[in-house]
């Protein structure tokens, strides 16, 4: 099973870079994390923002495989504990398919994607910003793969 997340906005920061790569290192072969970025859709004031977004969904479209399972990233998602992220992990583990999870835009994401995903799931309630998402959603997904395997990390 490989996880990829698709991730609208390119040019992150050197400590989301580092927060991501040290996460995405430890898990382990089997398992690999794999990011793609996606160019941000042109915004400008005479340009709409749904115009930006359907450019986003576009990328996120042509970059989604058929087989993938997809999982969208969206505040309407169900929220998870750690615990229910450990069991979903297992359980995609088990159904052997590949996981793509989308990390949409500052617009979130565009609602063609929204219809394509299998899954949606909230990280939290709170407004986070993008570059956060990102070594959060790489921690979570390390601590979980650790409670599937009794390692002692997550406690």
């Amino acid at each position: 099973m490989k996880l990829r997340v698709l991730a609208v906005g390119q040019k992150m920061p050197a400590w989301v870079k580092d927060g991501v790569a040290e996460y995405s290192k430890r898990l382990p072969p089997e398992m690999p994390l794999e990011w793609v970025e996606l160019a941000l859709g042109q915004r400008g004031k005479n340009r709409p923002v749904e115009q930006a977004m359907a450019q986003e969904g576009d990328a996120m479209l042509a970059a989604i495989r058929a087989d993938d399972w997809v999982v969208a990233l969206a505040v309407d998602g169900k929220s998870w504990s750690t615990p229910d992220l450990a069991r979903q992990l297992e359980n995609w583990w088990q159904e052997g398919r590949d996981i793509c999870l989308l990390i949409g835009g500052p617009d979130g994401l565009d609602p063609r994607a929204l219809a394509r995903s299998d899954q949606r799931w909230s990280l939290s309630a709170l407004t986070l910003p993008h570059p956060l998402v990102r070594v959060l959603l790489s921690e979570q997904l390390y601590r979980a793969w650790t409670i599937t395997r009794n390692h002692p990390y997550h406690k």
